[in-house]
Protein backbone atom coordinates (compact mmCIF):
# COMPACT_ATOMS: atom_id res chain seq x y z
CA UNK A 1 0.00 0.00 0.00
CA UNK A 2 2.79 2.36 0.95
CA UNK A 3 4.86 1.88 -2.44
CA UNK A 4 1.20 2.19 -4.32
CA UNK A 5 0.49 5.34 -2.45
CA UNK A 6 4.47 6.94 -3.59
CA UNK A 7 3.93 5.56 -7.40
CA UNK A 8 0.92 7.67 -7.00
CA UNK A 9 1.66 10.92 -5.13
CA UNK A 10 4.71 10.71 -7.62
CA UNK A 11 2.26 10.63 -10.71
CA UNK A 12 0.40 13.06 -9.08
CA UNK A 13 3.57 15.63 -8.17
CA UNK A 14 4.84 14.88 -12.26
CA UNK A 15 1.13 16.10 -13.44
CA UNK A 16 1.21 19.32 -10.99
CA UNK A 17 4.99 19.91 -12.08
CA UNK A 18 4.12 20.14 -15.57
CA UNK A 19 0.96 22.38 -15.33
CA UNK A 20 2.67 24.38 -13.30
CA UNK A 21 5.97 24.13 -15.82
CA UNK A 22 3.43 24.79 -18.61
CA UNK A 23 1.72 28.29 -16.66
CA UNK A 24 5.01 29.68 -15.89
CA UNK A 25 6.44 29.28 -19.27
CA UNK A 26 2.85 30.60 -21.32
CA UNK A 27 3.21 33.71 -18.92
CA UNK A 28 7.13 33.94 -19.52
CA UNK A 29 6.36 33.82 -23.13
CA UNK A 30 3.52 36.76 -22.70
CA UNK A 31 5.77 39.03 -20.70
CA UNK A 32 9.25 38.51 -22.91
CA UNK A 33 8.05 38.65 -26.71
CA UNK A 34 6.75 42.17 -26.25
CA UNK A 35 10.17 43.19 -25.15
CA UNK A 36 11.63 40.77 -27.97
CA UNK A 37 9.43 42.23 -31.01
CA UNK A 38 10.52 45.54 -30.04
CA UNK A 39 14.38 44.63 -30.05
CA UNK A 40 14.34 42.97 -33.66
CA UNK A 41 11.48 45.82 -34.61
CA UNK A 42 14.29 48.54 -34.11
CA UNK A 43 16.49 46.32 -36.34
CA UNK A 44 14.31 45.62 -38.88
CA UNK A 45 13.37 47.42 -42.43
CA UNK A 46 10.12 49.85 -41.58
CA UNK A 47 8.14 48.69 -44.65
CA UNK A 48 8.50 45.09 -43.18
CA UNK A 49 7.55 46.48 -38.96
CA UNK A 50 4.80 48.46 -40.60
CA UNK A 51 2.89 45.22 -42.80
CA UNK A 52 3.22 43.64 -39.69
CA UNK A 53 5.71 40.54 -41.28
CA UNK A 54 8.29 41.13 -38.40
CA UNK A 55 7.24 38.34 -35.74
CA UNK A 56 10.20 35.99 -34.78
CA UNK A 57 13.42 37.46 -36.37
CA UNK A 58 14.28 40.83 -37.73
CA UNK A 59 13.05 41.24 -41.36
CA UNK A 60 15.76 43.50 -43.48
CA UNK A 61 18.43 44.30 -41.39
CA UNK A 62 18.94 47.99 -40.44
CA UNK A 63 19.98 50.83 -38.42
CA UNK A 64 18.74 53.55 -39.84
CA UNK A 65 16.46 54.19 -36.84
CA UNK A 66 19.70 54.64 -34.35
CA UNK A 67 21.39 56.18 -36.85
CA UNK A 68 18.99 59.04 -36.70
CA UNK A 69 19.01 58.77 -33.64
CA UNK A 70 22.52 58.88 -32.32
CA UNK A 71 23.45 61.55 -35.43
CA UNK A 72 21.09 64.01 -33.46
CA UNK A 73 23.68 65.84 -31.11
CA UNK A 74 20.65 66.75 -28.45
CA UNK A 75 20.41 62.63 -27.37
CA UNK A 76 23.97 62.81 -26.31
CA UNK A 77 23.76 66.00 -24.14
CA UNK A 78 20.07 64.91 -22.74
CA UNK A 79 21.84 61.21 -21.92
CA UNK A 80 24.85 63.25 -20.05
CA UNK A 81 21.78 65.47 -18.36
CA UNK A 82 20.14 62.58 -17.50
CA UNK A 83 22.84 60.64 -16.35
CA UNK A 84 23.16 64.28 -14.08
CA UNK A 85 19.80 64.02 -12.84
CA UNK A 86 20.30 60.75 -12.15
CA UNK A 87 23.22 60.45 -9.82
CA UNK A 88 22.49 63.97 -7.75
CA UNK A 89 19.16 62.84 -7.09
CA UNK A 90 20.27 59.38 -5.77
CA UNK A 91 22.91 60.61 -3.68
CA UNK A 92 20.37 63.53 -2.57
CA UNK A 93 17.19 60.35 -1.98
CA UNK A 94 20.13 58.50 0.17
CA UNK A 95 21.27 61.03 1.93
CA UNK A 96 17.61 62.51 3.07
CA UNK A 97 15.77 59.30 3.41
CA UNK A 98 18.00 56.75 5.16
CA UNK A 99 18.98 58.95 8.03
CA UNK A 100 15.22 59.76 8.24
CA UNK A 101 14.10 56.34 8.38
CA UNK A 102 16.70 55.51 11.00
CA UNK A 103 15.39 58.31 13.13
CA UNK A 104 12.07 57.01 12.90
CA UNK A 105 12.52 53.61 13.44
CA UNK A 106 13.97 54.44 16.82
CA UNK A 107 11.30 54.01 19.71
CA UNK A 108 13.11 56.85 21.61
CA UNK A 109 12.00 59.53 19.17
CA UNK A 110 9.75 61.82 20.59
CA UNK A 111 6.70 62.24 18.05
CA UNK A 112 7.87 59.62 15.92
CA UNK A 113 4.05 58.46 15.08
CA UNK A 114 3.26 62.37 14.26
CA UNK A 115 6.44 63.11 11.82
CA UNK A 116 5.35 59.29 10.18
CA UNK A 117 1.52 60.41 9.72
CA UNK A 118 2.40 63.29 7.90
CA UNK A 119 4.86 61.27 5.26
CA UNK A 120 2.16 59.20 4.69
CA UNK A 121 -0.18 61.35 4.94
CA UNK A 122 1.53 63.14 1.25
CA UNK A 123 0.94 59.90 -0.28
CA UNK A 124 -2.74 60.12 -0.60
CA UNK A 125 -2.71 63.94 -0.51
CA UNK A 126 -1.01 66.95 -2.10
CA UNK A 127 -0.91 70.51 -2.89
CA UNK A 128 -1.42 70.02 -6.99
CA UNK A 129 0.45 71.30 -9.81
CA UNK A 130 -0.33 75.18 -9.72
CA UNK A 131 0.89 74.99 -5.86
CA UNK A 132 3.80 73.15 -6.19
CA UNK A 133 4.78 75.44 -9.52
CA UNK A 134 4.48 78.59 -7.58
CA UNK A 135 6.54 77.10 -5.04
CA UNK A 136 9.53 76.01 -7.37
CA UNK A 137 8.89 79.63 -8.48
CA UNK A 138 9.20 81.44 -5.23
CA UNK A 139 12.93 79.05 -4.18
CA UNK A 140 14.05 80.57 -7.60
CA UNK A 141 14.32 76.70 -8.94
CA UNK A 142 12.50 77.34 -12.33
CA UNK A 143 14.99 76.83 -15.24
CA UNK A 144 17.58 74.72 -12.57
CA UNK A 145 18.62 71.57 -12.59
CA UNK A 146 17.36 71.25 -8.33
CA UNK A 147 13.88 71.80 -10.34
CA UNK A 148 14.43 68.44 -11.04
CA UNK A 149 15.89 67.14 -8.16
CA UNK A 150 14.35 68.77 -5.26
CA UNK A 151 11.07 68.04 -5.40
CA UNK A 152 11.04 64.53 -5.79
CA UNK A 153 13.99 64.08 -3.58
CA UNK A 154 12.20 62.31 -0.59
CA UNK A 155 9.67 59.62 -1.15
CA UNK A 156 6.93 58.50 1.49
CA UNK A 157 7.05 55.21 0.13
CA UNK A 158 11.25 54.55 0.41
CA UNK A 159 10.74 56.60 3.70
CA UNK A 160 8.25 53.59 4.86
CA UNK A 161 10.52 50.86 3.54
CA UNK A 162 13.36 52.30 4.83
CA UNK A 163 11.77 52.51 8.48
CA UNK A 164 10.77 48.89 8.60
CA UNK A 165 14.19 47.59 7.56
CA UNK A 166 15.97 49.65 10.02
CA UNK A 167 12.99 48.07 12.61
CA UNK A 168 13.46 44.59 11.57
CA UNK A 169 17.58 44.62 10.88
CA UNK A 170 19.18 46.47 13.54
CA UNK A 171 17.81 45.78 17.38
CA UNK A 172 18.00 47.98 19.93
CA UNK A 173 20.70 45.58 22.01
CA UNK A 174 23.26 46.88 19.20
CA UNK A 175 22.53 50.54 20.34
CA UNK A 176 22.61 49.86 23.63
CA UNK A 177 26.30 47.54 23.69
CA UNK A 178 27.72 50.53 21.42
CA UNK A 179 26.92 52.75 24.16
CA UNK A 180 28.34 51.09 26.77
CA UNK A 181 31.82 50.87 24.13
CA UNK A 182 31.38 55.37 24.59
CA UNK A 183 29.97 55.39 21.24
CA UNK A 184 27.35 58.39 20.22
CA UNK A 185 24.77 57.97 18.28
CA UNK A 186 25.90 59.77 15.21
CA UNK A 187 29.17 57.52 15.08
CA UNK A 188 26.61 54.21 15.78
CA UNK A 189 24.60 55.11 12.84
CA UNK A 190 27.73 56.00 10.74
CA UNK A 191 29.97 53.22 11.46
CA UNK A 192 27.62 50.44 12.40
CA UNK A 193 24.11 50.97 11.15
CA UNK A 194 25.40 52.04 7.40
CA UNK A 195 27.77 49.03 6.99
CA UNK A 196 25.01 47.02 7.79
CA UNK A 197 22.23 48.96 5.66
CA UNK A 198 23.90 47.98 2.49
CA UNK A 199 20.77 45.73 0.47
CA UNK A 200 18.32 48.58 1.50
CA UNK A 201 20.34 51.55 0.40
CA UNK A 202 21.29 49.63 -3.63
CA UNK A 203 17.39 49.53 -3.28
CA UNK A 204 16.99 52.88 -2.99
CA UNK A 205 19.71 53.77 -4.87
CA UNK A 206 18.21 51.52 -8.25
CA UNK A 207 14.40 52.89 -7.02
CA UNK A 208 15.51 56.55 -7.33
CA UNK A 209 17.72 55.99 -10.38
CA UNK A 210 15.14 54.37 -12.66
CA UNK A 211 12.19 56.73 -11.27
CA UNK A 212 14.59 59.95 -12.19
CA UNK A 213 15.53 58.09 -15.51
CA UNK A 214 12.28 57.69 -16.80
CA UNK A 215 10.85 61.06 -15.62
CA UNK A 216 10.22 63.82 -17.90
CA UNK A 217 7.07 65.73 -16.55
CA UNK A 218 8.89 67.92 -13.86
CA UNK A 219 11.59 68.47 -16.68
CA UNK A 220 8.49 69.55 -19.07
CA UNK A 221 6.88 71.55 -16.52
CA UNK A 222 9.87 73.49 -14.70
CA UNK A 223 12.63 73.95 -17.19
CA UNK A 224 12.54 76.11 -20.26
CA UNK A 225 16.40 76.05 -21.43
CA UNK A 226 16.52 72.80 -23.93
CA UNK A 227 20.49 72.63 -23.11
CA UNK A 228 18.74 71.19 -19.39
CA UNK A 229 16.21 69.03 -21.01
CA UNK A 230 16.90 65.47 -19.87
CA UNK A 231 17.14 62.68 -22.18
CA UNK A 232 13.45 60.96 -22.28
CA UNK A 233 12.08 65.15 -22.70
CA UNK A 234 14.48 64.88 -26.00
CA UNK A 235 13.13 61.41 -26.70
CA UNK A 236 9.60 62.55 -26.50
CA UNK A 237 10.37 65.47 -28.65
CA UNK A 238 11.81 63.47 -31.28
CA UNK A 239 8.76 60.96 -31.36
CA UNK A 240 6.44 63.53 -31.58
CA UNK A 241 8.27 65.59 -34.33
CA UNK A 242 8.54 62.43 -36.28
CA UNK A 243 4.40 61.41 -35.98
CA UNK A 244 3.88 65.08 -36.60
CA UNK A 245 6.20 66.19 -38.95
CA UNK A 246 5.11 67.73 -42.23
CA UNK A 247 7.68 68.58 -44.94
CA UNK A 248 6.91 71.75 -46.75
CA UNK A 249 8.79 72.90 -49.89
CA UNK A 250 8.23 76.05 -51.67
CA UNK A 251 5.35 76.54 -49.76
CA UNK A 252 4.08 73.38 -50.90
CA UNK A 253 3.62 69.78 -48.53
CA UNK A 254 6.47 67.54 -50.28
CA UNK A 255 4.58 64.03 -49.98
CA UNK A 256 7.38 61.91 -50.63
CA UNK A 257 9.36 62.93 -47.60
CA UNK A 258 6.13 62.63 -45.85
CA UNK A 259 5.93 59.18 -46.47
CA UNK A 260 9.31 58.89 -45.46
CA UNK A 261 8.76 60.05 -42.04
CA UNK A 262 5.79 58.06 -41.82
CA UNK A 263 8.07 55.24 -43.07
CA UNK A 264 10.86 55.57 -40.26
CA UNK A 265 8.44 56.33 -37.59
CA UNK A 266 7.71 53.10 -35.64
CA UNK A 267 11.36 52.28 -36.44
CA UNK A 268 12.61 55.22 -34.74
CA UNK A 269 9.79 54.57 -31.71
CA UNK A 270 11.22 51.28 -31.52
CA UNK A 271 14.72 52.37 -31.37
CA UNK A 272 13.69 55.29 -29.03
CA UNK A 273 12.83 52.64 -26.62
CA UNK A 274 16.01 50.65 -26.65
CA UNK A 275 17.53 53.82 -26.43
CA UNK A 276 16.09 55.17 -23.25
CA UNK A 277 15.92 51.28 -21.37
CA UNK A 278 19.42 50.51 -22.14
CA UNK A 279 21.19 51.87 -18.76
CA UNK A 280 18.81 50.13 -16.89
CA UNK A 281 18.69 46.98 -18.46
CA UNK A 282 22.81 46.94 -17.77
CA UNK A 283 22.68 48.69 -14.24
CA UNK A 284 20.23 46.13 -12.51
CA UNK A 285 21.72 42.84 -12.70
CA UNK A 286 24.39 44.24 -10.60
CA UNK A 287 22.12 45.27 -7.90
CA UNK A 288 19.71 42.73 -8.36
CA UNK A 289 20.82 40.75 -5.42
CA UNK A 290 20.96 43.75 -2.91
CA UNK A 291 16.68 44.25 -5.01
CA UNK A 292 15.43 40.94 -3.85
CA UNK A 293 17.09 41.41 -0.14
CA UNK A 294 16.44 44.54 0.64
CA UNK A 295 13.11 44.56 -0.69
CA UNK A 296 11.86 41.31 1.59
CA UNK A 297 13.54 42.50 4.70
CA UNK A 298 11.77 45.94 4.02
CA UNK A 299 8.11 44.26 4.12
CA UNK A 300 8.34 41.63 6.34
CA UNK A 301 7.02 44.35 9.06
CA UNK A 302 5.11 47.71 9.07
Amino acid sequence: MDSLARVARSKNDKIFDFINYSILTIILLVVLYPLYLIVISSFSDPVAVNSGKVMFWPEGFTLKGYEILLENSEVWRGYLNSMLYTILSVIVNLILVIPAGYALSRKDLVGRNFFMFFSVFTMFFSGGLIPSYLLVQQLNMIDTIWAVIIPSAVSAFHLIVVRTFFQTTIPDELLEAAKMDGCSTTVFFLKIVVPLSAPIIAVMALFSAVSEWNSYFSALIYLQDQALYPLQLILRSILVASQDAATVTDGAVDPELIAEQQQYKELIKYSLIIVSSLPVLVIYPFFQRYFVKGVMIGSIKG
